[in-house]
């Protein structure tokens, strides 16, 4: 096989691993749909903080005597010179409690997406000062946060829903 050949043979290589690779990711490309990812991270961040919500509840707006407990004696501030008392632990039980649950029901609904995740990176900055070990699963909440902070909730959202009803009422000659 002369030089020539070789270099043929390899560009066909070449060109076969890229017909190959480009396929691949088409077929990556169609399973990953933006908008179902974007529905996917949102439930991902919502359970967590959902299911620990529930937890401090005993009814409509009756927090458990667990959830007061908790900020009152177990969890602490970790800052500089700390470990700190949370302030005020019975309204930080109630709010906490609120906010885990009332977010993630925004996040799942897709209903001020953006507002629900930025409310749970406040909380969840305020658990890694709580639990600094957690910090791995912590900053995989971050991170979950700020994408729909970024790119929204999507879709298959309300908000998504919500903005086309508007749309449609405010310029109506671009859906017709």
């Amino acid at each position: 096989m002369t030089a020539m050949e070789r270099q043929a043979a390899a560009g066909d290589r070449l060109r076969s691993a890229a017909i190959l690779v480009d396929q691949a990711s088409r077929l990556v490309r169609s399973i990953a749909q933006p908008s179902l990812v974007q529905l996917v991270l949102r439930f991902a961040l919502a359970v967590p903080f959902w299911r620990s919500g529930i937890l401090k509840w005993d009814g409509f707006l009756q927090l458990n005597d667990t959830a007061v407990t908790l900020f009152t004696d177990e969890f602490k501030l970790h800052l500089p010179g700390g470990p700190y008392p949370f302030p005020a632990p019975t309204a930080m039980a109630f709010l906490s409690g609120c906010g885990e649950i009332v977010f993630p029901v925004l996040l799942a609904l897709g209903l001020g997406a953006r507002f629900a995740a930025l409310g749970l990176l406040f909380m969840t900055f305020i658990v890694e000062l709580t639990v600094p070990d957690g910090w791995p699963i912590h900053i995989t909440w971050a991170a979950m946060t700020l994408a729909i902070m970024a790119y929204g909730a999507g879709r298959v959202s309300l908000d998504h829903l919500i903005r086309r009803a508007v749309l449609r009422v405010a310029a109506p000659s671009r859906f017709d």
